[in-house]
């Protein structure tokens, strides 16, 4: 049985993740192939309950070393008990974020070394990297005005406009620096353009 793929969907908070996943899923079972998705962080019952943590605002802070360490303890639930399982069961995976998340947030935004991040990801998740990253962009005022639409912000979607524009530079910069495993879509354009760049790459990395 061949190993399915593992598909990540990244990008700065209202560029539309949870819409253009749903479209990349359908593409995907449309191609023939059984999907698995999950998130991050998250994907299993404990690393829900670091989700929780990570994300709401109460009362103690969180230290920005105990951030990074709560991503990846949560990550290395999902990698272990989701995603390896069901990438050596021929099954694809895509995932709303993975440790890019991590270099961006934690590394371009909280000044986390990149070497410390990559580090932890080696021990953690070792080989298992994405075979595709989307990295859907936008400027970060067309982001931050559509998620500031949604609901009230959580604990990251709280911070200033400088630690997104810093996430999101990092970003582009990890695209740059692996153009082989980046896609980047432009999500400033209509849902239609979007969608179709979308299906597009899954008949690319479909007939491969």
């Amino acid at each position: 049985m061949d190993r399915g793929k593992f598909i990540t969907i990244e990008g700065i908070e209202g560029v539309g993740k949870s819409t253009n996943m749903a479209t990349l899923v359908e593409a995907l079972e449309s191609a023939g192939h059984k999907v698995l998705t999950t998130r991050e962080p998250g994907g299993t019952p404990l690393a829900e309950d670091i989700r929780d943590i990570l994300k709401n605002r109460g009362d103690e802070p969180v230290p920005e070393i105990a951030e990074v360490l709560l991503m990846f303890a949560a990550r290395s639930f999902n990698v272990n008990n989701v995603i390896v399982p069901a990438l050596d069961a021929g099954t694809w995976v895509v995932s709303d974020r993975f440790t890019d998340s991590t270099r961006a947030y934690q590394g371009g935004g909280r000044g986390i070394p990149m070497d410390t991040i990559d580090l932890v990801a080696d021990w953690v998740h070792g080989d298992t990297w994405p075979d595709v990253t989307i990295l859907l962009d936008a400027p970060v005022e067309v982001g931050m005005d559509r998620a500031g639409r949604r609901s009230e912000p959580d604990r990251f979607e709280q911070e200033r406009h400088d630690f997104f524009q810093r996430v999101r530079e990092c970003y582009l910069q990890l695209a740059i620096n692996e153009p082989e495993r980046f896609v980047v879509i432009d999500t400033t354009r209509s849902l239609e353009e979007v969608e179709h760049d979308i299906r597009t790459l899954v008949a690319q990395i479909t007939s491969e």
